[in-house]
């Protein structure tokens, strides 16, 4: 009866519509509090017991056996490891948290920490797909390409979904921000924020060979000639991915030079932040959803600096040094400018660390047994701003900090709360695919209403 023409030209036009424009402004489900997430990767795995999870029995039983039977993680473990680290109270909440993160616990009074979580590996390759895309082993979109492709972006002259690690690549590399199945041009933008200078962190950032009005011309006839062969294959998300970053690319030139460029910020506000690559990106990450990015992963350097397999105390200091003041001025930063009502903030890595001490093995450890092992069974992460409920301790773990068993988030909890604070049901977010719809939290995911302001 001419229905099936009728959705025909539906899906033709929607089709016509995103690759003029795949990254336009989309209207979430309801009115969602966070426009913006920044997320802060410590990947490696920061030890819950010795930043955010105080755990006084560690003390009362350091050195010997725990009165239960240590939980599997990937390697053996012994005795009860007390943190070489004091923790004191902050703000109007009360709220403990570890002297390495001192400039963080300023901020308390907005952060809601969860104490919580639980993972399903004791592995760093799953459990970071796990965190950044819903499913240990399969290949799906990252929470990034969800959100861009959900909302689309702000900005037509940056990427919706911006990646930044120093130095080179974490564990699994370029699929912590892979779109997927979804059209590629909701993956991540990679971004080296060991460079300081334009043409080295964003390469081929301007031409060496054609001046901007060449380009433009360049471009059109490029355009022209891809139009008439997409024209043949019409819901091709690669070649209209492939067109659209064309674009993207052209118009990067102007706005991406100002963004990344720190020095046009007050001096006043870079000493805020401090000195440093943390410091560095970190500023970057404001500066990005500030101009209309959705969502900026903020990774803490190549591989897994924060797997401290041994000398917790050396390792945790360090790494914490690193991050802590600019991790603060950060969330003074939003709060001051008016940005942290509108943007979501994450901390911490794919799982946590045990606390028992991990126990050497030839060629590991260097035979010292001072360090933690990885921990999936408990572990802390934390969230500020986007309509997150501040001054806020959510769930717990045993008294010992190796298991949660109080008010427990997994991983597509997280998800599904995430989602809810950027104004999606996380059940009606999907993507048809290979014959089925499919989703961030696939057929799991409970939004965790408490951490909710």
């Amino acid at each position: 009866m001419g229905f099936g023409a009728l959705g025909l030209s539906q899906l033709e036009a929607n089709a016509a519509t995103d690759f003029r424009n795949p990254l336009q402004l989309k209207s979430p489900h309801f009115q969602g509090k966070a426009k913006a997430v920044i997320h802060l990767f410590m990947n490696g795995g920061p030890s819950q017991v010795d930043t955010f999870d105080p755990k006084p029995m560690l003390d009362r039983y350091a050195g010997q056996a725990l009165p239960m039977e240590n939980l599997r993680t990937e390697r053996r473990t012994g005795a009860a490891f007390a943190s070489p680290f004091s923790f004191k109270r902050y703000g109007q909440s009360g709220v403990p948290v570890s002297e390495i993160f001192s400039q963080v616990a300023q901020c308390v009074d907005d952060i809601a920490i969860i104490r919580s979580m639980y993972a399903d590996s004791p592995n760093h390759e799953p459990s970071l797909m796990l965190m950044n895309c819903g499913a240990e082993r399969l290949i799906r979109p990252s929470l990034g390409s969800w959100v861009t492709y959900g909302l689309g972006s702000a900005n037509q002259n940056l990427p919706g979904f911006i990646a930044m690690c120093p130095r080179g690549y974490p564990i699994q590399e370029s699929q912590n921000w892979q779109s997927g199945f979804l059209p590629s041009v909701y993956q991540g933008t990679y971004i080296d924020t060991q460079h300081r200078r334009m043409d080295k962190l964003i390469e081929n950032i301007r031409s060496a060979a054609l001046p901007t009005k060449r380009q433009r011309q360049q471009l059109d006839l490029l355009r022209a000639l891809n139009e008439k062969h997409l024209e043949r294959r019409r819901g091709d998300g690669k070649l209209e991915a492939r067109i659209a970053s064309y674009e993207l690319a052209y118009r990067m030139q102007m706005d991406a030079v100002d963004a990344f460029d720190i020095e046009r910020e007050p001096k006043h506000i870079r000493e805020m932040y401090g000195e440093g690559m943390q410091a560095r990106q970190i500023l970057i990450a404001r500066r990005l959803v500030e101009r209309g990015v959705r969502m900026v992963q903020v990774w803490h350097g190549r591989g897994q600096p924060w797997d401290n397999h041994d000398d917790i105390e050396e390792g945790h200091r360090r790494l914490a040094r690193q991050c802590d003041q600019a991790i603060g001025a950060l969330l003074k930063d939003l709060k001051q400018r008016g940005m942290l009502d509108e943007t979501l903030v994450i901390w911490g890595g794919e799982f946590g660390r045990t606390p028992t001490v991990e126990l050497p093995r030839p060629g590991l450890n260097a035979g010292k047994i001072n360090g933690r092992d990885h921990n999936h069974w408990g572990f802390t992460m934390w969230m500020a701003g986007g309509g997150v409920r501040g001054g806020y301790v959510h769930g717990a773990t045993d008294d010992f900090g190796f298991r949660a068993t109080k008010d427990t988030v997994h991983v597509h909890d997280l998800h599904a709360t995430i989602l809810r604070l950027l104004g999606f049901d996380h059940e009606r977010l999907t993507f048809r695919h290979a014959g089925r719809d499919f989703r961030l939290t696939d057929v799991h995911g409970n939004v965790v209403r408490e951490l909710i302001a």
